[in-house]
């Protein structure tokens, strides 16, 4: 089979762990099979068939037989083995792959090289493979593992695949955020991340950054159609929760992690900017969070020298205080998903409702366009005002090892639409019995105190920032701290929140939000459907 007849299968009789196999490689499914054919003739696949999409082999290589034991009876008919070995991708449990090894034995030399070469020119027409990497390690996220857990458990893969990488190890804060403003960008097929949350908000901001200056797009302007970057980003996790990585890979596993970057998948995520008065504030893509988890990070920021163990301690502190805050939420329903919160159907990969949604969402922006459809500035607020123990927007599920199922087990990743969940004054007790269901099975918004909206705007203003705005109008009179007789002190002992965006406090009160269609994209495929593990390793 030469040049010419490339998309003719290729089928042998091979060795695999001493066993006589019938041995296909399908150009036009792009798959390798082997099944046992212990008598003369290829035979049928049977039950026991083992097969790698051509897609998830990592690299094919010539085995030194040089020393191996082939001397046992089956392989007396060999006097000179040829072997080459395949590495690839094994599904186990809880979404995570393996790196694997299957190596195939051939009685003639010319056999294994056409072997070797067909399926080397298979690899090479993969052209969504990352062929040199920008790598960001953050030493100090998490348990400071990120250095040792890139060192063992990625290099040895990008090395095996054959990616260049150029690594910067940060020593400060915003130093991938930094570089990725000043480096030229153009050599590298994506930037991978080697920590936690924080570093890959890091990365985001600046390749978002990046490419809008590059674009000539003001960040600033509230309204500005943000412009996607062409370089995907893999995320190593190596921080605490590492929800992103859990949320679009359903697994905290640094090797999965690195094995989806070298096969080279994609994944099209959402990106919620949040301002303030015409300014950017930052980029969000898991939580926006004010009121409970709010508090939560702003007190956890004082105890760093606790550890992990300041996220308990201060989420107990906050939950026992139980402050509501008061204020008005406005939102923009998003009239173009094809899904709700409540659907019950999670994002997978090549999630339908993301595809549907966003197709849906293109075709609104175009009759806008063209004046065919009320444009935004008419179209249909809701407004919500009361007071409030938690409003969260998810752009994800936010799904972590604490929380399976995550803040909103049906949020999608791509579908152009954050979920607002506001969770109204309610009493400690109903309170905690909500925080439970984010633990459990149970439909976490099946309460009279939870409202969930499916949006891709959002305002929200405190009622301390309403009220400062009514003073002004008022020609500057006094106020004097007002005194609830008929609600508990713990309600009104403060007048606002700060909210947490992505782990970071972000200090105002008065916020605008808009969720940008899949404006980036990661080195993921989304969590699969079914968890098959392989059998052939």
């Amino acid at each position: 089979m030469g040049a010419t007849g490339a998309a003719e299968p290729l089928r042998s009789v091979l060795w695999v762990k001493q066993q006589r196999c019938a041995v296909s490689l399908e150009p036009a499914r792009a798959l390798l099979r082997w099944w046992r054919s212990p008598g003369p003739g290829a035979g049928a696949p049977g039950a026991d068939a083992c097969s790698v999409p051509v897609s998830e082999i990592i690299a094919v290589e010539e085995t030194d037989v040089h020393g191996k034991h082939h001397s046992s009876g089956k392989w007396q008919k060999m006097e000179k083995p040829y072997a080459f070995t395949v590495h690839c991708v094994k599904r186990a449990r809880r979404h995570r792959w393996k790196w694997a090894q299957v190596t195939f034995w051939c009685p003639e030399e010319q056999l294994c090289h056409l072997w070797l070469q067909t399926l080397r020119e298979m690899l090479e027409k993969l052209t969504s493979r990352p062929k040199h990497l920008l790598v960001f390690i953050n030493p100090f996220g998490g348990k400071g593992q990120g250095k040792r857990i890139y060192e063992r458990k990625v290099a040895p893969l990008f090395t095996l695949a054959s990616i260049t990488t150029d690594i910067i190890v940060t020593e400060h804060a915003n130093q991938a955020k930094e570089t990725l403003y000043e480096i030229n960008m153009e050599k590298y097929d994506g930037i991978v991340c080697v920590g936690g949350d924080g570093m890959f908000s890091e990365v985001l901001h600046g390749l978002i950054g990046r490419t809008q200056r590059s674009a000539g797009v003001d960040q600033n302007h509230p309204r500005a159609v943000l412009v996607p970057s062409s370089l995907r980003i893999g995320i190593i996790p190596a921080g605490s929760t590492d929800c992103v990585c859990y949320s679009t890979v359903g697994t905290s596993d640094a090797e999965t992690s690195a094995l989806h970057i070298v096969v080279g998948d994609s994944l099209a995520m959402d990106v919620s900017s949040v301002h303030h008065n015409s300014t950017l504030l930052r980029y969000s893509v898991s939580l926006l969070g004010y009121g409970f988890y709010g508090d939560i990070i702003k007190d956890s920021e004082k105890k760093r020298w606790l550890g992990l163990a300041r996220y308990d301690f201060s989420g107990l502190k906050t939950f026992l205080s139980h402050h509501c805050y008061e204020g008005t939420v406005s939102f923009l329903p998003a009239q173009h998903t094809v899904g709700s919160p409540r659907d019950g159907k999670p994002c997978r990969a090549g999630c339908f409702v993301c595809r549907q949604s966003r197709q849906q969402l293109e075709d609104e922006q175009k009759k806008a366009l063209y004046g065919l459809e009320a444009a935004e500035d008419v179209e249909e607020w809701q407004v919500v005002c009361g007071k409030f123990l938690a409003i969260n927007a998810t752009n994800m599920s936010c799904a972590c090892r604490r929380s399976p199922r995550g803040l909103s087990p049906a949020a999608h990743l791509g579908d152009g639409s954050s979920d607002l969940i506001l969770i109204r004054k309610c009493s400690r007790f109903n309170f905690l019995r909500f925080l439970i269901r984010h633990t459990n099975q149970q439909d976490q918004f099946d309460f009279t105190f939870v409202e969930v909206y499916r949006v891709k705007k959002f305002q929200f203003t405190s009622k301390h920032v309403e009220d400062e705005d009514s003073d002004l109008k008022e020609g500057g009179k006094k106020r004097f701290g007002h005194i609830c007789s008929s609600h508990p002190s713990c309600c009104c002992a403060v007048s606002s929140s700060s909210w947490n965006c992505d782990g970071e406090v972000l200090h105002s009160p008065a916020i605008e939000v808009r969720v940008h269609c899949q404006l980036v994209r990661l080195f993921a495929r989304g969590i699969e459907e079914t968890e098959k593990p392989d059998s052939h390793s």
